[in-house]
Parts: C-alpha cells; sequence; structure tokens
C-alpha cells in the first residue's frame, strides 16, 4: 500500500506539470488574438506566481489541519477550474482572474508532497517524483501544439488539460482513504512531532545558510521558467521559427527535464545530492553557451535541450538534502520557504525578460539565462560553506 501511495504522489505531480508550459507554447498565438503586447505574458505569469507564494507558505498550517491528500485534490480541483476559465476567456482581463485560482491551487501541494517525499524516500524518488512533473511539463506543449495545428486554436488545448485535471482530480478522490491508512492525512505525520511550534519566517532566516538556499530556489525557479516561458517566442521572434513549430520545439526543453530527472535518479545512487547539483549546473551552462552560438535552429533546439537536462537534478536534489541541511524537525517550514523564494523568482524574473524583450530585444534571452545561473551556483556553495560551519 505504502508503494501504492507513491503512485498517487507520482500522479498528482503530473498534475503539477501539465499547465505550467501552456502559456509560453500558446502565447505567441494568444497575444496576437488578444491585441496587447508580447511581453504581457508576464503578466499572467506573475499573478500566477504570487497566488503560488501565498498558498506554499501556508502549506504547514493546511496539511496539518486538513491533511495531504484532501489539499492535494482540492488544489488539483482548483486548477483544473481555472484551466477551463482559461479556454472559454475572450479578453486578457479574464486570464488575470482565472490565474488567481490556478497559482492558489498549485503551492501548498507542492510544499507538502515534496516534505513528506524528502523524509521518508530515497534521493531516487525524489527525482523521479519531479520527473513525472516534467512528463506533465511535456506533454502541455505537445496538447496545445496538437490543438493550434488542427485548427482548434488554443482554447481546445487548454481545455484538453483542464478535463485531464479533472480526471487525476477524480483519482485523487478516491485514494483518500489511502491516505488516510497511510497516516497521511490530519497531523502529516512526516516530522515526527506534530505539535511543535511552526516557525516564523524572521526564526527560519536566522537560519544558517537559509538565506543563501532561499536564494539559490528563486534563481533556479527563474531560470526555468524563463526559459519555459520565453523559449517559443525567442524560437519565433529571433530564429524565424513558425509560431506553430515553436510550440512544440519548447517541449523539448521540458522533455529535456523529464530525461534528465528519469537518468539522475540512477545517478543519485552513485553521486550524492551536492554532485548532482554542480553537474546540472554544468550542463546548463553547456546549454546556454549552445543557445549563443549563431547555428541556426538545429544549434538553439540543441541548447534548449541541455538546459533542460541541466535544469533537472538541480531542484529535486536541493529539496532532498533540506532535513540532511537543516534538520528534519525544521525541513517543513524550510521547505514552505524555499517554495515561496522559489515562486517569487517565477512571479518576477520571466515578466522582467519580458520588460527587456520588449524594450530591447529577445536575444537578450541566452545572456539573461547565463547571470541567473551564475547567481544561482555562486549562492549554493556559499550556503553549503555556512552549515559546514554550523556546530553540529
Amino acid at each position: 500500500m505504502f508503494q501504492l501511495l507513491l503512485i498517487i504522489i507520482y500522479l498528482a505531480f503530473i498534475s503539477l506539470g501539465l499547465p505550467d508550459s501552456l502559456l509560453g507554447s500558446a502565447w505567441p498565438t494568444m497575444y496576437r488574438e488578444f491585441s496587447v503586447p508580447v511581453s504581457y505574458a508576464g503578466g499572467i505569469s506573475m499573478i500566477i506566481a504570487v497566488g503560488t507564494v501565498i498558498s506554499s507558505l501556508q502549506s504547514d498550517r493546511l496539511t496539518k489541519r486538513w491533511g495531504t491528500g484532501k489539499v492535494t485534490a482540492f488544489s488539483v480541483l482548483m486548477t483544473a477550474a481555472a484551466l477551463f476559465g482559461f479556454s472559454v476567456s475572450h479578453s486578457y482581463a479574464a486570464l488575470c482572474l482565472w490565474a488567481i485560482p490556478y497559482g492558489l491551487g498549485a503551492g501548498s501541494v507542492d510544499a507538502s508532497l515534496n516534505n513528506y517525499v524528502a523524509l521518508h524516500y530515497a534521493s531516487r524518488h525524489m527525482s523521479w517524483l519531479h520527473c513525472m512533473w516534467g512528463i506533465g511539463a511535456s506533454l502541455g506543449p505537445y496538447i496545445m501544439g496538437y490543438a493550434l495545428t488542427g485548427g482548434q486554436g488554443w482554447n481546445m488545448g487548454y481545455r484538453y488539460i483542464a478535463i485531464l485535471q479533472i480526471i487525476l482530480t477524480a483519482v485523487l478522490i478516491f485514494s483518500l482513504p489511502l491516505w488516510k491508512r497511510q497516516g497521511a492525512d490530519g497531523a502529516l505525520q512526516t516530522d515526527g512531532d506534530a505539535k511543535a511550534k511552526p516557525l516564523s519566517l524572521r526564526q527560519i532566516i536566522k537560519i544558517p545558510g537559509a538565506r543563501e538556499v532561499m536564494i539559490t530556489f528563486f534563481c533556479y525557479c527563474a531560470l526555468e521558467q524563463t526559459a519555459g516561458l520565453w523559449a517559443s517566442s525567442y524560437l519565433v521572434l529571433r530564429r524565424g521559427v513558425s509560431a506553430e513549430t515553436a510550440a512544440g520545439f519548447a517541449s523539448l526543453f521540458f522533455a529535456g527535464i523529464t530525461a534528465g530527472r528519469v537518468l539522475g535518479g540512477f545517478l543519485t545512487m552513485k553521486l550524492t545530492d551536492t554532485q548532482m547539483i554542480r553537474l546540472g549546473e554544468g550542463i546548463t551552462l553547456l546549454g546556454i553557451l549552445l543557445l549563443l552560438l549563431p547555428l541556426g535552429s538545429a544549434s538553439a533546439l540543441g541548447g534548449l535541450i541541455l538546459i533542460g537536462l541541466g535544469c533537472a537534478p538541480v531542484y529535486p536534489s536541493i529539496i532532498h538534502s533540506t532535513p540532511e541541511h537543516f534538520g528534519a524537525d525544521r525541513s517543513q517550514a524550510m521547505i514552505g520557504v524555499q517554495m515561496a523564494s522559489a515562486y517569487t523568482g517565477t512571479c518576477f524574473m520571466p515578466p522582467l525578460f519580458g520588460f527587456i524583450a520588449n524594450h530591447i530585444g529577445v536575444f537578450l534571452f541566452p545572456f539573461y539565462l547565463l547571470a541567473i545561473l551564475i547567481l544561482m551556483a555562486a549562492m549554493y556553495e556559499k550556503m553549503l560553506s555556512k552549515i559546514r560551519k554550523e556546530p553540529n
């Protein structure tokens, strides 16, 4: 039954990934229909990210009151409703309104499930768990591309994903008794002390290495989401690729993440979390450099795949090492704040690049990713140096 619970968690992460790449894939078509500047995709992305920050900071309170199973099922249902709302929207303002429940539906489930797996499963399972997110994120652009090339429009692309989310919601609802049997409901028996007083944000920030790991998460999600949101627009506006083709090509970035996490699960049997993170940073750097080369669309596609492969081990490895670095008793609080930091990066950095692209040029896309990567690597190494100095 414990393995069946893991399968349910995998399904929940597929549901998290399904809609994440839709906006970037559909936006080259959507912004023309709504007669808004291309940079306005950043506004929708920002609203979604604000919602996830709010809900992730409440994850500890919500899961202790309602249980992980109920929080997960309700969050997926909320996301499904938001995606259906996207599919029937006929104005940019309507998209912004539906972005609110979409963002709120993502944060708390992400933090609670990540902490559960970090405490109870080996690093390879964390990597494969996030591979499930990558499967969902990879399927999203393909589904959107199918709708666009079939003449059904971007609306049907969102509607297809909404239907899949509803099906996953039903699976999660039927699985609620299983969550109770596994003790994951109610007080969420993942930290061994449900009565422990939650840490305040000020207390968390004072923990050695906490600020640095928060910045690391900020940078990681800034890099990943900027790449996912603007890859299609970069290919269309800079490399001259058609919107329909670019929607499919952009999925290669998420396919790279998915493949990297499948492989990463096996590599964690030989490499530590820190080694996995450094390996990912090196591969990402290689991908960005390849994206910079003026070798046509083939170079750009190869760069996107490598950036995805490089991103693959970073996020799950940092999360899995949280109990080790900061203590199991503080892991839920730390992961909640890390998720909030990550979503803050999602909130501000992709829209910032939209502003840059609108006023300077989309050609700065790879340089922007490079600057974020350098800061991320520096902060992670600084975090490691601080926790090593911390007395046992």
